[in-house]
C-alpha cells in the first residue's frame, strides 16, 4: 500500500485551510517542526484567541494500549498512523468553537499468514457558547453535502456516530451541536474510502468559515466572556477524560505540546452552577445541547 499519496494529501489540506485562517484572522500562524510532524498555531491572534492546525505521521513496534482497547486483535502489530487534526477557539462568545480530524492507521501483519489491515476515519464537530439556528444548520448541511456522493445513509449514520462520540458521560450532555464522525472505515475499498475522507477535510473551511464571518463583530462583554470560559471547560473535560485520539498521541510518544494544542487558554469552573431560568445562557442547553435534525 502506497501510504506517500495519503501524507501528499493531508500535508496539502493542512497548507490549505491555514491558508483561509491566516487570511481571516490578518496574522501569520508559527509553525512548528518536530520529527515526522508539523504543528501550525496561532496564540493571541486577531480573531482567533488559539488554535492549531497539525499534521503528524508516526509509527510504531506495538500498538499503543488506548488502540489496542478498540482493536485488540491488534495487539503487537507494527503500525502507522497520519493525519490531519485542528481546533479552533475564538475570542468572540458568539463565535463557536470548532475541531476537524482526519486521519488514516495501518497494522502491519506479525505473522505471514495476516493481512495489513487498514482503515481511515475523522470528522468535523462545532462547540457554540450561544446558539443561532442558521450557523447550526449551515454546518450540518455542510457535513451532509461532504458525504453526499458516499451514499445517502452516511450523513445520518455518521451523525448519530458524533452525537454518541462527543457525550460527556460524567455530565449526561453533548459537547456542542455535533457534526459527523466515523472510524474503522474500508468498507467499499481503498479509493471510495479515501475520497470520503479528502471530502470530509475539504469541506471543513466552508463550514466553518461563514459562521465566523455571521459572528464576528457581534459585540460582547465580561458576562459572555465568564460564560464562554465555563462552557470551555467542559472541551478539557471531553478532551482529557473521553478522547480516544487524545489518549493515542500521548501513549504513542507524539509531541505533547501538539496534541494538548486542543485546549483553551482561559478556562473556568464552577461549582454546581445553573443558568439563569430565560437567560441566553439556558438557551443554549435548552435548545442546542440536544441532538436535533438541524440539516
Amino acid at each position: 500500500m502506497d501510504t506517500g499519496q495519503i501524507r501528499q494529501y493531508f500535508s496539502g489540506l493542512q497548507g490549505t485551510i491555514v491558508s483561509a485562517l491566516e487570511t481571516f484572522d490578518g496574522k501569520k500562524f508559527t509553525r512548528d517542526e518536530w520529527g515526522r510532524g508539523t504543528s501550525i498555531l496561532i496564540e493571541e491572534g486577531n480573531f482567533f484567541e488559539r488554535g492549531g492546525v497539525n499534521f503528524s505521521h508516526v509509527t510504531g513496534e506495538s500498538m499503543p494500549a488506548s488502540a489496542t482497547a478498540h482493536r485488540p486483535e491488534l495487539a503487537g502489530r507494527r503500525w502507522e498512523a497520519m493525519g490531519v487534526s485542528l481546533v479552533l477557539h475564538p475570542r468572540n462568545p458568539y463565535c463557536p468553537t470548532s475541531h476537524m480530524n482526519v486521519r488514516f492507521f495501518v497494522a502491519q501483519p506479525s505473522r505471514q499468514e495476516q493481512q495489513a489491515v487498514w482503515w481511515f476515519g475523522g470528522g468535523m464537530d462545532l462547540t457554540p457558547y450561544y446558539g443561532f439556528d442558521e450557523d447550526a444548520q449551515h454546518f450540518h448541511r455542510s457535513c451532509r453535502d461532504a458525504l453526499s456522493a458516499f451514499g445517502v445513509d452516511r450523513y445520518p449514520r455518521y451523525k448519530k456516530w458524533c452525537d454518541e462520540y462527543f457525550f460527556l458521560k460524567h455530565r449526561n450532555e453533548p459537547r456542542g451541536i455535533g457534526g459527523i464522525f466515523f472510524d474503522d472505515l474500508n468498507d467499499g475499498g481503498f479509493d471510495h474510502c479515501f475520497g470520503l475522507t479528502r471530502s470530509v477535510g475539504d469541506h471543513f473551511v466552508d463550514a466553518y468559515l461563514p459562521i465566523l464571518e455571521r459572528r464576528k463583530d457581534m459585540a460582547y462583554g465580561e458576562r459572555e466572556r465568564d460564560f464562554q470560559a465555563y462552557r470551555r471547560g467542559r472541551y478539557v473535560e471531553f478532551n482529557l477524560v473521553w478522547d480516544r485520539g487524545t489518549l493515542f498521541g500521548l501513549q504513542s510518544g507524539g509531541r505533547t505540546e501538539s496534541i494538548l494544542m486542543s485546549l483553551p487558554p482561559i478556562v473556568k469552573w464552577r461549582y454546581d452552577w445553573h443558568p439563569a431560568p430565560g437567560s441566553a445562557e439556558e438557551k443554549l442547553y435548552t435548545d442546542y445541547l440536544k441532538p436535533r435534525d438541524w440539516a
